[in-house]
């Protein structure tokens, strides 16, 4: 590995620890530990440029943290977890810190929904269209008209939508390739998939969708269709919500005009 290599990793590891909530001191003596036996005060100073006399105070943190172990003798020698057991330890930070907040949010009731709602939602990014595509479907209860380009069809929504025909949900599917389409008979048996009224995949166009007849979003790729979906700022949708609201029923009508269509040619 390169040098340049081996700095873009530390860089990185540091970049993410803080992200995780470690003080940069903390960060970067836990980085310099990983790569060594153990290590004095002064041996950590020198290898990752946190002051010596901020060592101390970096390793209560990271002890703390059940990052590092001490070695009382003199001078004192800290030791690193591992990398496995630096995520373990993480991993379940997360999840409680998850837990609470979910009990907290629940702990306040449920808002009053609106069964109408006027004009339109946005949303940016690949994962948040997702997140809001997730909760739509989850929440189905009759019907689901979904249009998509494969490579936004993610193994989550297939889930979902599996789950959803479990539920008794009526599944159309739309502007997906033949590949896609038996990977989908495999893990969505009950869905039905209908052709889409132009080349879906010529355009810069993500997703449409509506469920119940009340819930409607559409994303495009904004950087054309030439976008990278796995960029996670490629995706940009609107969506909204109410059997009156003016892209429920514009959308409504589109389906129901192509899934009427593909009846009459079957």
């Amino acid at each position: 590995m390169s040098i340049d290599s081996v700095d873009d990793a530390r860089s990185e590891a540091i970049e993410h620890l803080e992200q995780f909530g470690l003080s940069a001191y903390a960060a970067r003596t836990f980085v310099a530990l990983t790569t060594i036996d153990s290590g004095t005060a002064a041996e950590i100073s020198e290898i990752s440029d946190v002051p010596r006399t901020r060592v101390y105070d970096a390793v209560d943190e990271l002890e703390e943290r059940g990052l590092v172990d001490v070695q009382q003798s003199s001078p004192k020698q800290f030791w690193a977890v591992s990398a496995e057991t630096a995520e373990r330890t993480f991993e379940q930070e997360i999840s409680h810190r998850t837990d609470r907040l979910n009990s907290a949010l629940n702990a306040l009731g449920p808002p009053q929904q609106k069964h109408e709602q006027q004009g339109v939602w946005t949303v940016d990014g690949q994962p948040a269209v997702t997140d809001r595509i997730l909760e739509f479907v989850r929440g189905a209860d009759d019907e689901i008209v979904y249009m998509t380009v494969e490579e936004l069809l993610t193994d989550d929504v297939i889930d979902a939508l599996a789950a959803a025909t479990d539920r008794g949900v009526t599944i159309h599917l739309g502007g997906i390739s033949s590949d896609v389409q038996a990977l989908i008979r495999e893990d969505v048996p009950g869905a039905e998939l209908f052709d889409s009224m132009w080349l879906w995949s010529d355009t810069p166009a993500g997703r449409l969708l509506m469920v119940d007849g009340e819930q409607t979003l559409v994303s495009v790729l904004v950087n054309g269709k030439d976008a990278s979906p796995s960029d996670p700022r490629s995706e940009r949708a609107i969506w909204g919500v109410g059997e009156t609201n003016s892209l429920v029923v514009v959308l409504r009508a589109l389906f129901a005009w192509r899934l009427e269509h593909d009846e009459v040619d079957d």
